[in-house]
């Protein structure tokens, strides 16, 4: 009998739907106090996942889901800067 690998899932913080990690994109806030995107899921600090579809980052974004998953409050310039990364990460797929 083959054993099939263990893949670990995370929940989206804009749908609630449970997926494998590597379907969804990691949002970190660094000890630093600032916040990144995280691609290789691995970057030290409090990290939130978010699908990648457009609609879920606006659902995250503007209810202040992302805010409150990250425990920051994020400013303006902040979220202006996380919805221009997303447009990059989405890019890629």
């Amino acid at each position: 009998m083959v054993r099939r690998k263990h893949q670990p899932e995370r929940t989206c913080i804009g749908c609630r739907e449970v997926k494998h990690k590597r379907e969804l994109i990691r949002v970190v806030r660094t000890p630093e106090g600032g916040v990144i995107v995280d691609p290789t899921g691995k970057a030290n600090g409090r990290g939130a996942y978010v699908c990648k579809s457009d609609g879920c980052w606006q659902k995250s974004l503007s209810r202040g889901q992302l805010a409150r998953a990250l425990k920051l409050t994020l400013s303006q310039e902040e979220m202006v800067m996380l919805e221009s990364l997303l447009k990059a990460e989405l890019s890629k797929i």
